[in-house]
């Protein structure tokens, strides 16, 4: 089989299914591997026990899926007005959702599109070995897509692209396929500049390329169970899920391009709603709202949790601490808690 006549039939069929970067890589990441067993070692990931579980695996592509040689990596823009992402953030009132999740799930999305590329190329090869991933099973798929040529791994550790920012998704398929590699991967271009380590409300990217996640606002909003530690809760200020800041103050993002994609556009005015409006919701409304959301992985106890965060952030108006008195009341002691020290810090602030 003339391989690399197939990877040109594959970039272009990519190109056709909406991904905006495409490359493959090789499955090897020793260097990788062994920064992710320092991270672990050094308790970063928090309570994400499955990052441990999964260690060797994600930093193995063979063992998650055996016999793969090559790694096809493709991304997919999601960027949006930034400034409109400023201005959400310095309005208190406002509830601040990190944009990649406005709109529908990424995960099906991408994934039904990479069923479609694997489905394709089956069409070409007769049949073939294969995995689709979309942050669906352990991968280091940063790694991996620089590796594939489409960027480098930032001080953030987010990907970034000189050409189009950071403001994109990423999936993979595994394959035996002993497809042709991408040119050598991208040399950083961060240079000497820290925006993303001087701007992270928490201080949780610790050092170049080396995120502490226990810090990080994006793992306490969504991964994090139970109580939020209270040293980060006035710093998380009306991020209610996710975080986007270290994004958004990148240089790079600059060249970023707003997305195009339909799925992706904001639902429930998520890009603009009010804390007052999302605190309301009662379980049985989230769990409609949030339907085909990456949101619902949060659940509904923590998105009151955080929502209460965020209004003890918030201006001490009568009816901010009206909703919390109302929730002080809620049958879950993590929602009664954060809605108890939301309460008394806008009773603080009245009073001082």
């Amino acid at each position: 089989m003339d391989f690399h006549a197939l990877l040109g039939k594959i970039r272009d069929h990519s190109r056709e299914l909406g991904f905006t970067g495409f490359g493959v890589a090789e499955a090897a990441l020793g260097e990788d591997q062994a920064h992710l067993r320092d991270w672990l070692a050094h308790g970063l990931h928090g309570q994400m026990d499955y990052m441990a579980r999964h260690g060797e695996m994600r930093s193995r592509p063979e063992l998650l899926q055996p016999g793969t040689v090559s790694v096809i990596s493709v991304r997919m823009d999601y960027g949006t007005d930034p400034g409109q992402a400023w201005q959400t953030l310095h309005d208190s009132e406002r509830a601040y959702v990190a944009r990649y999740a406005l709109g529908r799930d990424y995960h099906k999305l991408m994934r039904r599109r990479l069923q479609r590329l694997a489905d394709f190329i089956a069409g070409e090869t007769g049949g073939f070995g294969y995995r689709v991933l979309v942050d669906s099973a352990p991968a280091l798929e940063r790694a991996l897509a620089r590796n594939a040529g489409l960027g480098w791994i930032g001080k953030h550790t987010c990907l970034i692209d000189k050409d189009e920012g950071s403001w994109f998704f990423l999936g993979e398929i595994y394959t035996d396929l002993p497809l042709p590699r991408s040119a050598l991967k991208p040399q950083g271009h961060c240079g000497t500049c820290t925006r993303c380590i001087d701007v992270c409300p928490t201080a949780a990217i610790v050092a170049p390329n080396r995120l502490d996640a226990r810090r990080c606002i994006s793992y306490l909003t969504i991964e994090h169970q139970g109580s939020i530690p209270e040293e980060f809760r006035a710093a998380i200020g009306n991020r209610i899920f996710g975080c986007d800041d270290c994004q958004l103050v990148c240089p790079w993002n600059k060249f970023a391009k707003i997305h195009a994609e339909p799925d992706f556009a904001a639902r429930h005015r998520l890009d603009e709603a009010g804390l007052l409006e999302l605190f309301a919701w009662s379980e049985e409304e989230f769990l409609q709202r949030t339907e085909g959301s990456a949101i619902r992985r949060t659940g509904y106890v923590n998105w009151l949790r955080n929502i209460a965060v965020a209004l003890g952030n918030a201006a001490p108006s009568e009816a901010n601490r009206a909703a919390l008195a109302e929730r002080c009341g809620h049958p879950d002691p993590v929602v009664r808690e954060h809605a108890r020290w939301a309460l008394d810090r806008l009773d603080a602030a009245l009073s001082g």
